[in-house]
């Protein structure tokens, strides 16, 4: 199975600098976006052969995630189950056979970490909703987790240790979760790759010269690890100030 995820950075946008190209390129078995910045009604994609699945913020034009699938799943769940976290449309939930298939857009602590108390918050109980799936089967996590995890994450290191997504709590938070039974599938297969970002700032020709971030990843609970084949960073692929990132599975 191919599997995957990418921050679009606005749907509606994305369109209209190749998303459905590339969509119909990679040919997915799962294709999982996030930060769709809309509402219901306010897009119509219709690719043959793909049931879709969206789960929208209350709030207009942020956030927002959706999953495509050539496999209908058996049961689909939107959010954790938490009122005040489930209102920004973060999560997106699919049960297959096997494994559950799992979408984040994990909050951002923003500017001067004005959410970082929140995002602790979250951070807690999305690896408790997680662990929770795991009792009942493996679970394959992806999306924009707004955490560079280690030093060789991103550019600038040094200059970074006090901005969101480097934050010393942000990192321990995904070394938590990486703890409690998952596999960074990337760093799975490259351990010591450098330079590999998926995300670059729109500011400073940060994309040209390769000034980014590795934010956006597959995780996999530690009962798949014989199944994983392959990982991949699309950043070739543009339309975003993300890109795509993909995971195959046995």
């Amino acid at each position: 199975m191919k599997l995957i995820s990418w921050n679009v950075n606005g749907i509606r946008a994305c369109v209209q600098k190749g998303f459905c190209d590339f969509f119909k390129e990679v040919d997915a078995d799962i294709f999982c976006i996030q930060e769709s910045k809309l509402q219901a009604g306010q897009i119509e994609l219709d690719f043959e052969g793909y049931y879709q699945y969206w789960n929208y913020a209350e709030k207009k034009g942020y956030s927002g995630t959706a999953i495509f699938t050539k496999k209908e799943p058996l049961q689909v769940t939107y959010g954790m189950g938490i009122e005040e976290h489930d209102k920004e449309g973060r999560v997106i939930t699919l049960e297959f056979e096997d494994f559950y298939m799992v979408t984040v857009y994990t909050p951002n602590s923003q500017n001067e970490l004005a959410r970082l108390s929140y995002r602790m918050e979250w951070e807690d109980e999305f690896r408790r909703f997680l662990k929770k799936l795991e009792e009942t089967k493996p679970v394959v996590v992806c999306g924009d987790l707004n955490v560079a995890h280690k030093e060789i994450d991103l550019k600038n290191p040094n200059t970074n240790q006090m901005n969101a997504g480097f934050t010393i709590e942000e990192r321990t938070k995904f070394s938590e979760l990486l703890e409690a039974g998952f596999i960074d599938t990337f760093r799975y297969f490259y351990p010591d790759a450098m330079d590999m970002y998926s995300w670059w700032s729109y500011r400073f020709k940060a994309r040209e010269k390769n000034t980014g971030w590795r934010i956006d990843y597959f995780l996999a609970s530690q009962g798949l690890e014989s199944k994983l084949v392959s990982a991949k960073i699309h950043s070739q692929i543009l339309g975003s100030d993300h890109c795509p990132i993909e995971l195959e599975i046995k």
